[in-house]
């Protein structure tokens, strides 16, 4: 899978669950609320929604402070002594992403919907690729 594309699908897995107990415990309800804005989400291909070329910068520029504050916080979390400390530390984590999106002026609904996007319409991928270094 390309590194950009497991990257993105991982940060919105993490973004998506912000108060998280557990990564995997949380996976299928996360997949269920990301989407819940959504009457009928997109099938590949069909998706309309348009975004602005700053909107798809400001999305590309918070990936990557949330790549960089992931790999920060990677060995902190497998390393953690307990259950409790992990989620503390997940926690702690998905506020600072929280906290990157907004500052990027960006909400995490908008954040979320682009990454859906990027995942199922190949025209917002393809623009999101060329933005990416």
């Amino acid at each position: 899978m390309n590194k950009r594309i497991q990257s993105v699908l991982t940060t919105t897995v993490l973004v998506s669950l912000l108060s998280a107990a557990s990564a995997m415990a949380q996976q299928a309800p996360a997949i269920e609320q990301i989407t819940e804005g959504f009457s009928a989400p997109a099938e590949a291909g069909t998706h309309t929604a348009f975004y602005s070329d700053a909107q798809l910068h400001k999305f590309v520029d918070a990936q990557q402070q949330m790549n960089t504050l992931r790999e920060e916080y990677k060995d902190r979390i497998d390393s953690a002594e307990s259950e409790a400390n992990s989620t503390s530390l997940r926690d702690e984590m998905n506020a600072r992403m929280a906290e990157i999106i907004e500052n990027q002026n960006l909400d995490i609904d908008t954040y979320n919907a682009i990454a859906i996007a990027y995942n199922s319409e190949p025209r917002v991928r393809n623009r999101i690729d060329a933005l990416m270094p």
